[in-house]
């Protein structure tokens, strides 16, 4: 992969997972960033240790104020493409270099994972969840996006120059996604494996739902969908 990737692990309480996968990246060729949100654990200093670089939020700010952190790094850095995984565990960093170079072709781009659910763990409502959010996504940005509400990206600088983003929780995936369809930057999904293994979702159904409804209600007044 090209020495300008860098990938983003906005993480929380991640120590069970975030050394191990930080050092498979960094064996890939990639620049690890991991942004610490506000952790109470040993995430920031087993990313150190792990040879990430790290960036700390001294209180949780929220998955997409982890996200926009990194991003402002990274185009500051000049790297050419910044890709973000969940630290978790859940992505297979070597389904990294395909994502990569989909996003590294020097056009703006946002690449995103499309995972395969059949033959996981996932619990039946969350997976319909995923679907519906997607179906939504998909009819406001105008395309398909299987998998709208993955975390597994990778975005070409170019397209991240233009994409002003203003979210600080999960819902700023969502976010980037509707920004760059009006935008006309190509949305591209790329097939990735899925390891669910019971993972805790940080995300609270309630205030989270909300705030997905908020945007996509602040989208609506902006672009109305066409009669």
């Amino acid at each position: 992969m090209p020495a300008a990737t860098c990938v983003l692990l906005p993480a929380y309480n991640a120590a069970k997972t975030i050394g191990a996968l930080a050092q498979r990246i960094k064996q890939l060729g990639c620049d690890v960033i991991v942004i610490d949100d506000g952790s109470t654990d040993e995430t920031a200093r087993l990313s150190t240790q792990a040879g990430a670089f790290v960036m700390s939020h001294v209180r949780n700010r929220g998955k997409g104020a982890a996200l926009r952190t990194g991003i402002a790094f990274a185009l500051r850095s000049s790297y050419s493409v910044i890709a973000t995984l969940d630290s978790d565990g859940q992505h297979d960093p070597e389904d990294l270099p395909r994502l990569v170079a989909a996003a590294g072709g020097g056009e703006p781009v946002v690449v995103i994972g499309h995972r395969q659910f059949l033959g996981t763990d996932m619990p039946p409502a969350r997976r319909r969840t995923n679907q519906f959010m997607s179906s939504v996504i998909s009819r406001l940005a105008g395309q398909r996006i299987p998998d709208s509400q993955c975390g597994f990206r990778a975005i070409s600088r170019q397209a991240l120059l233009s994409l002003p983003l203003s979210s600080c929780r999960f819902e700023l995936e969502t976010e980037l996604l509707l920004v760059a369809a009006r935008r006309r930057i190509p949305i591209v999904s790329v097939p990735i494996r899925t390891i669910y293994d019971n993972h805790v979702s940080h995300i609270h159904p309630l205030t989270d739902g909300w705030r997905f409804v908020c945007l996509i209600i602040r989208h609506l007044l902006r672009f109305p969908l066409p009669s």
